[in-house]
């Protein structure tokens, strides 16, 4: 198996509660691999400690203000210097095996890169039914998400994540998976590991927010269907990009 050398980046946008487990995920990963791992944390717009607290643990720190989640994780993408990227949300965790798991993947040359599967950090009637949404999707498209992982050259000939405000993690799961195609290779998914998903957004406002979502705001839905994103993007402000303001 190759050894290859990881980026693993970490966009964050006030992340002081979450950064530090997020980058210990990181490094247990990378002890159980073995090999060498650098973190990126690209800051968004952050006001708290997050910075401060990603350098104390060792990561290395970058900026950008867009309200583009997509655009902030291609800074780090671009700036990497491991062989393999994985990308990886601040309030989530990865488990132990990622890291090796990806390596043995990528070394078989069959490959192009891929996602992981994800599994909530606790579990609830509605998660359970997120839950299962989420495998069905993912099992009908194969466009798995969570985790983007592949080798840097991957991300530079794809023109890294789509810089769309919405769905840009389908959208670059969608690239991938087409220029696996081209290569002769796949778009995959782990196997044995997987995302821990943060469950603090059903924390903060139940656990059946999304589906109540869709049903609140369902004109906004079939408007941005017909172009008009205008509500969709206020809707996408207020749940990710101003969530920890």
């Amino acid at each position: 198996m190759k050894k290859y050398t990881f980026t693993v980046v970490i966009p964050a946008h006030n992340e002081e509660k979450y950064i530090v487990r997020c980058i210990r995920s990181v490094r247990a990963a990378a002890k159980f691999y073995g090999g060498f791992t650098e973190i990126i944390v690209v800051c968004n717009r952050c006001t708290d400690r997050t910075a401060e607290l990603a350098e104390k643990c060792g990561a290395r720190v970058l900026y950008n203000d867009e309200r583009c989640i997509a655009s902030v994780r291609n800074t780090g993408i671009f700036a990497a210097n491991g062989e393999a990227v994985v990308t990886i949300d601040c309030d989530n965790r990865m488990t132990r095996g990622t890291l090796k798991e990806i390596a043995f993947l990528l070394s078989t040359n069959k490959y192009i890169g891929g996602g992981a599967p994800i599994r909530f950090e606790r579990y609830s009637l509605p998660l359970h039914c997120n839950d299962g949404l989420c495998r069905i999707g993912f099992g009908i498209t194969g466009l798995y998400c969570g985790i983007f992982w592949a080798e840097k050259n991957t991300f530079l000939e794809t023109g890294g994540f789509s810089e769309v405000k919405a769905a840009e993690d389908v959208a670059t799961a969608k690239k991938l998976k087409q220029y696996a195609k081209k290569c002769g290779k796949k778009y995959t998914v782990l196997r044995r590991n997987y995302l821990i998903n943060s469950t603090r957004k059903y924390d903060d406002m139940g656990d059946w927010l999304y589906f109540r979502l869709m049903v609140q705001n369902s004109g906004a839905f079939i408007k941005a269907a017909f172009g008009d994103k205008t509500e969709l993007y206020a809707l996408l402000d207020k749940m990710f990009y101003d969530y920890n303001n």
